[in-house]
């Protein structure tokens, strides 16, 4: 290779290098870097942590030099980057961009999406940078910016929105009034026209002077965005409207004042073609401009919801400050309507908090001192204060935005063709109108040509434009209607909308594949403590004996127990306190190990405990033993009783089932979903619990790091599994499942394992999950289809295929509506999901009454 030829190719980068800690460290990452072939220098500097290489890009590239460090024991940390991309039109567009961005070095990933108008990167920081990432897609004649959260990003989008609609709206006002005036003058000696346009209208050089600025005005925009992309040699559906538009035009033009060149004469001055081309792009611009953000319309309407204000005592007084401003800490007070301003924990009054949208439940909560309040929820009825927590990016409302956020930069599985087609699409098309022009120029016109035939929605007789002419108008409406913009909008905008749709119900998907799998699902495994449950024991039963009354029983229990620091005891304490009972403090107090409690009371001792401590007291419970042994049949903890050396009666606990976990399982069954639990707890406790519910599948005694296995075994049965747990315990699980599900609460959000994250604890949204999951799923395949029947069957109808035994031709002007249309079907269609409600949302809706609970009185 010759000198020239070689430093040609020479590129440096300066890779970041984690996990060296000496001079051995560094010589070890030199010597193995300079082993590679192609590289010819490296530097690396222990204290900044960097390894700068001089190396030869065709023999080596940054992906190699990154494993061979990390296969000697360091990290190469990678960077993301989530930019806002704007002048995306088709999927040719994000095809073209990733294409560019992936060839750049040091680039590990890319995904675009067209609805949302963002491109999610990953590189190695020092083999490239934000800077030249930017610059790299706006030489491709797009806008790229870093994309921002929040109010500004909220401001910025609406304006950058209001600005496309401004400018198609500029260009619709010029385009469709000359088109117009041009189809009414190339109509002009048909059929009633005569009798009213004027003569002038239907010269050749009037046409001519309204058409060009209808082809150089709203127009260029095709043009510029064309020669931006074949300056690299990229292309897009761009190219095929000015390809479509320029041929039109330069023809109409040549025909007009040189029309003996041999292109058809002045009958073939397709001018109405090429005028009402750009005003059915144009009008397709505009519709999409229109109805393409409505997709991302939930995770406006989250960021809308945040206060701008926030009322803060500071100095013993109220000020009023930005909502950035809070600092954790502050003390935050808020009156009756107001939006609270970031989460936290209320210190002082009593109020009822509607937090409909970020759970989506519809009944507003009480809210008093020590309950947890969240950003962006409406105060109903009182005022209170309350000590700020979470403030900025790690509110709850934060945390959730940043999570559909990054669901909707996800691509779904089901993409990839779409991709793939969309990628070589546009070149496939040209050459495919190519080879119809030749066909029809050379074959086609001499073998099929009738002299009666005509355009649908045209002018022309036919018979006018000659042969070159004929061939053209084929292949300007082949070029025309293939557009992969339906291809290219079907998954991703589906996708917006059903990861939306799930942020207004609670139920937050992690990416696009989760959305996916969730609809593939047939098996669910439930954890059964904290999921199914509500994971704390509560008193479920109080049975007596006689000469003992319920609270008596109850209260003395309590009384025992107060001293206790065991969660059994504790539960029976907070069953009598909600009761209303009084719990005095014990005279005397005495844990007996592996038996129970003693204590003595105003004089009464008390004993509570098993079998054991009774039998050990020489206290006759015969004829409670029957009542036992059903409780813990039932899955319960009863405890006996005995006053003053007579047995009193049974304290039963358990671990009670949440409200509506029965309904969940039973609408999973009814969908198809075999149901399990999986627990810790012994064999009868667990299938307790299950026969409540209506599970039969039982996996009773496995230890969390074994619950992974028991969902390996589902799954080699060929089942799709998800499993349902509270994401932290279950971690290993929820990773193995194909989808993990993490019930969580709204302020813990980004704590949370799991591909799903039901802010709420409601496990009907798991219900919901998959509904969410399968309705996208109908909108993908229903989209999908479309966009494939349209191409398959518009391409050869526009070609021809059906002239030679129809004599029906489609002409360039209906070509270009069809394909106008296309996409904007594609998004309507996509808009449906906004209706969709899962099956218990929509019984919420119904019968949930909207009576708001009245402030209490303090006692």
């Amino acid at each position: 290779m010759s000198e020239t030829t070689r430093s040609e190719h020479l590129a440096q980068v300066s890779l970041p290098v984690q996990g060296m800690t000496c001079a051995a460290c560094v010589a070890k990452v030199e010597k193995t870097l300079k082993t590679m072939t192609g590289v010819q220098e490296v530097h690396v500097n222990l204290l900044s942590g960097k390894a700068a290489v001089t190396y030869e890009s065709n023999q080596i590239g940054v992906p190699q030099m990154v494993k061979m460090i990390q296969d000697i024991g360091y990290e190469v940390p990678e960077e993301e980057v989530l930019l806002t991309v704007r002048g995306m039109s088709c999927a040719a567009c994000v095809a073209k961009v990733e294409k560019t961005i992936k060839g750049m070095p040091g680039v590990t990933s890319v995904v675009v999406n067209l609805p949302a108008e963002s491109a999610k990167i990953k590189f190695y920081p020092g083999a490239v940078d934000k800077t030249r990432i930017k610059k790299e897609i706006q030489a491709m004649g797009y806008e790229a910016s870093e994309k921002v959260t929040g109010q500004e990003a909220l401001d910025r989008e609406k304006e950058a929105r209001q600005k496309e609609l401004r400018f198609q709206t500029r260009n619709m006002w010029i385009a469709w009034p000359l088109a117009s005036l041009v189809m009414i003058g190339m109509f002009r000696d048909m059929w009633i026209f005569p009798y009213f346009v004027p003569e002038f209208l239907g010269n050749v050089y009037v046409l001519w002077a309204m058409t060009t600025p209808i082809a150089f005005i709203p127009g260029w925009q095709f043009f510029k965005h064309s020669w931006n992309g074949l300056k690299r040699g990229a292309t897009d559906m761009n190219l095929l409207y000015a390809t479509g538009i320029g041929a039109s035009y330069l023809i109409a033009t040549i025909n007009t004042f040189w029309p003996d060149a041999g292109f058809g004469g002045r009958g073939a001055a397709f001018f109405e073609s090429a005028a009402l081309l750009t005003a059915f792009i144009v009008l397709g611009r505009y519709l999409e401009a229109l109805t393409r953000g409505k997709t991302s319309e939930a995770i406006r309407n989250l960021m809308s919801l945040q206060a701008k204000t926030a009322r803060v005592i500071r100095n013993g007084e109220e000020v009023e400050i930005a909502v950035d401003e809070v600092e954790i800490g502050d003390i935050v007070f808020v009156r009756p309507g107001e939006s609270i301003p970031v989460d936290g924990e209320v210190t002082d009054g009593y109020s009822v908090v509607d937090e409909a949208m970020i759970t989506g439940e519809s009944m507003p909560v009480e809210k008093r001192a020590g309950s947890q309040v969240t950003g962006a929820t409406i105060n109903k009825t009182g005022s209170f204060k309350f000590k700020a927590t979470r403030v900025g990016g790690e509110t709850a409302l934060a945390q959730i935005i940043k999570m559909v956020e990054d669901a909707q930069a996800t691509k779904a599985p089901i993409q990839k063709l779409a991709d793939f087609v969309a990628g070589h699409f546009i070149a496939g098309v040209h050459v495919l109108a190519l080879i119809v022009f030749f066909f029809w120029f050379f074959i086609g016109y001499d073998a099929y040509f009738l002299p009666t035939s005509q355009f649908v929605f045209s002018p022309y007789s036919l018979a006018e434009v000659g042969v070159f002419g004929f061939a053209l108008l084929l292949s300007v409406t082949t070029l025309i209607i293939s557009c992969p913009c339906a291809l290219g909008l079907a998954t991703p905008s589906a996708i917006m909308a059903g990861t939306g749709k799930g942020a207004e119900n609670g139920i937050l998907f992690k990416g696009a594949d989760a959305v996916e799998s969730s609809s593939k699902l047939n098996a669910v495994i439930f954890d059964k403590t904290g999921t199914l449950t509500k994971g704390e024991p509560a008193v479920t039963d109080v049975f007596t004996t006689a000469g003992f009354a319920q609270d008596d029983v109850l209260r003395l229990a309590a009384i025992t127990e107060k001293p206790s620091e065991h969660p059994l005891g504790e539960a029976i304490v907070r069953g009598a306190k909600e009761k209303g009972l009084s719990v005095g403090d014990t005279d005397d107090f005495e844990a007996i190990p592996g038996h129970g409690v003693r204590a003595t009371y105003q004089g009464q001792t008390i004993l509570m405990g098993n079998r054991r401590l009774m039998k050990l007291q020489k206290i006759d419970i015969g004829n409670l033993n029957q009542k036992m042994e059903q409780f813990e049949e039932e899955g319960k903890t009863a405890m006996l009783i005995a006053v003053d050396g007579k047995a009193a009666g049974i304290i039963a606990v358990a671990d009670i089932l949440k409200e509506n976990a029965k309904e969940a399982v039973e609408r999973l069954q009814q969908m198809g979903v075999q149901v399990a639990m999986i627990t810790g707890d012994n064999r009868r406790t667990a299938e307790a619990i299950a026969r409540q519910v209506g599970i039969t599948t039982v996996l009773a005694e496995v230890l969390p790091q074994d619950k992974a296995a028991e969902v390996i075994k589902l799954q080699e049965k060929g089942l799709k599994v998800a499993m349902v747990g509270d994401g932290i315990n279950d971690a290993p699980a929820l990773a193995q499942a194909d989808v993990g599900i993490a019930i969580g609460s709204g302020t813990d959000v980004a704590k949370e394992t799991g591909d799903i994250i039901l802010i709420k604890s409601d496990i009907r949204d798991v219900v919901g999950a998959i509904e969410i999951g399968r309705a996208t799923m109908r909108k993908i395949k229903q989209n999908l289809v479309w966009a494939f029947v349209y191409n398959i069957t518009g391409i050869p109808l526009a070609a021809g295929i059906l002239y030679p035994f129809t004599g029906f031709l489609v002409s360039p002007e209906l070509a270009s509506f069809f394909m106008a249309m296309s996409s904007v079907s594609v998004t309507m269609n996509t808009l449906l999901l906004k209706r969709y409600q899962p099956s218990f949302r929509k019984d919420q809706l119904k019968t949930s009454a909207h009576s708001v609970p009245q402030p209490q009185t303090a006692r």
